[in-house]
């Protein structure tokens, strides 16, 4: 990818300094105190007492600061990110007529508090909808590579693209309308998802079409780095490695020639109309 002239967004949460920490018990009165004392009296240990009265210890995150400057990765997804904006902006200005509300994008390590719930780096990354928030262990990349044999920047693009998909479905109201039909049909619910996926694939492909039009940060065998990630991450080739079959009712993605194929249609057509999966008679 050419993003020497891309600019960092400033919208980057690093966490991953310190993770989550112990904070203070509760407070001690005066009849606990009385309390510590009879039971001195009667040979108890009175830390005990005063222990059980504090409670346990909570568990809070350490403030987020900005990635420091000679991190090369932090800098990359930073920049990616800031090519999403910029032209998430330009989409919702011109086609939409709306303005357009850019995410955070948190980098932490092994596992992190969101709005969610707990986020775990086994879950791979992932957009938070209740606090507009994408979340990535930067590890990830390194599987993405190594596990999944879908090496190259733009592979690792294409996933920031894909979670940034989610939050661009949440401002537009679509997850909203998909967790409805869920919770009426839950029958249906799987393949409700696979759809959503399928369309922030093709929000990916369409960022890359926009960017590259207006910034041209595509490198030749970037596209091609995109469609080895979404074919490595297809529920159909990830079912088949884990248990050695495949079971299409259990989709929730969607399956690696569906993903490779919404993304190009989104690349190729530059078109939010073209990335209506829902209207969609097959995928």
């Amino acid at each position: 990818m050419r993003l020497d002239d891309s600019r960092e967004s400033d919208n980057v949460e690093d966490r991953r300094a310190s993770g989550p920490r112990i904070g203070g018990r509760g407070t001690i009165g005066i009849g606990t105190i009385v309390l510590a004392l009879v039971a001195m009296y009667f040979g108890v240990d009175p830390n005990v007492v005063l222990q059980m009265a504090e409670g346990p210890p909570t568990q809070q995150q350490a403030p987020a600061t900005k990635p420091p400057a000679n991190d090369p990765q932090a800098r990359f997804v930073s920049k990616v990110l800031g090519e999403t904006e910029d032209t998430w902006s330009a989409i919702f200005q011109k086609d939409l007529n709306r303005q357009y509300v850019a995410p955070k994008l948190v980098l932490f390590r092994g596992a992190t508090p969101t709005a969610c719930g707990t986020g775990q780096a086994a879950m791979g990354p992932f957009y938070c909808p209740a606090d507009s928030k994408v979340y990535i262990d930067l590890a990830f990349f390194d599987e993405l590579q190594n596990r999944f044999k879908a090496p190259g920047d733009f592979a690792q693009a294409y996933v920031i693209a894909h979670e940034v998909g989610h939050h661009v479905q949440h401002l537009l109201g679509i997850s909203d309308q998909v967790d409805n039909l869920r919770r009426r049909n839950p029958s249906q619910a799987n393949a409700l998802s696979v759809r959503l996926e399928l369309q922030a694939d093709c929000f990916a492909g369409l960022w890359a079409q926009r960017a590259n039009a207006a910034r041209n940060i595509l490198e030749g065998g970037d596209v091609e780095e995109a469609l080895a990630a979404a074919t490595a991450i297809g529920d159909d080739r990830l079912q088949k490695q884990s248990q050695g079959y495949v079971v299409p009712d259990a989709f929730t993605h969607g399956s690696s020639a569906q993903r490779v194929r919404w993304f190009k249609r989104g690349l190729d057509s530059g078109s939010l109309k073209q990335c209506d999966t829902f209207a969609a008679s097959s995928l």
